[in-house]
């Protein structure tokens, strides 16, 4: 079963991960399969291309994020501290860092090039944050979870901006768009929502 795709940014393949335990890259044109990723031990609950298209970021319930090379397969990189399956990962736009959200209630903030924790976020107050995605300029991260909320956060200094309690159950995911201007998030309970982000932040 798959549990996530991502497409590369040039959209010449697409990775998926699954709860087989693996990734497997694609091409998107073709629908070739061109490499399969191994190395978790659970399964594979989130991927992600970095903005420059090298590397590949995966979470899973191994409670463990990944990279990999997106060329050769390699792994390059094991970063560990949640303490849960970890179920969404996102790239920086500068692609320097990757936030996670998992099963532990926490967003975690990491240096790709050490695999250094720089930043824990917590507030969640449900069993799991579900999804987490960088602001285009990079400056915020929205998130969202088991307690029916989504929450803004700012990157560099670890504080919570926002939260916002409108749904009547999960917030399965969350997405800004190019232009940072609007928040998309959809629910368990069927809706999808717009918001405008920069009115959510102003003082």
């Amino acid at each position: 079963m798959l549990s996530f795709i991502a497409y590369s940014p040039d959209g010449q393949t697409i990775a998926s991960g699954s709860y087989d335990q693996k990734i497997r890259i694609w091409n998107a044109r073709t629908g070739a399969l061109l490499k399969t990723l191994t190395g978790h031990m659970g399964s594979v609950a989130s991927v992600a291309y970095s903005p420059d298209g090298q590397t590949i970021a995966s979470g899973s319930y191994d409670q463990k994020i990944r990279i990999w090379n997106a060329r050769t397969g390699a792994l390059l990189k094991t970063l560990t501290g949640h303490m849960g399956s970890v179920a969404s990962v996102a790239y920086s736009p500068d692609g320097q860092t990757i936030a996670s959200g998992g099963r532990d209630k926490t967003i975690r903030i990491w240096n790709i090039r050490t695999g250094a924790l720089i930043r824990t976020l917590a507030g969640h107050t449900g069993e799991s944050v579900h999804s987490v995605a960088y602001s285009p300029d990079g400056q915020t991260i929205v998130s969202s979870g088991h307690d029916s909320t989504i929450r803004i956060w700012d990157v560099r200094a670890g504080a919570l901006l926002k939260t916002l309690m409108v749904y009547t159950g999960n917030v399965r995911s969350v997405a800004y768009s190019p232009n940072g201007q609007t928040i998309a998030s959809g629910g368990w309970d069927g809706t999808i929502m717009l918001w405008d982000a920069s009115n959510l932040l102003e003082r």
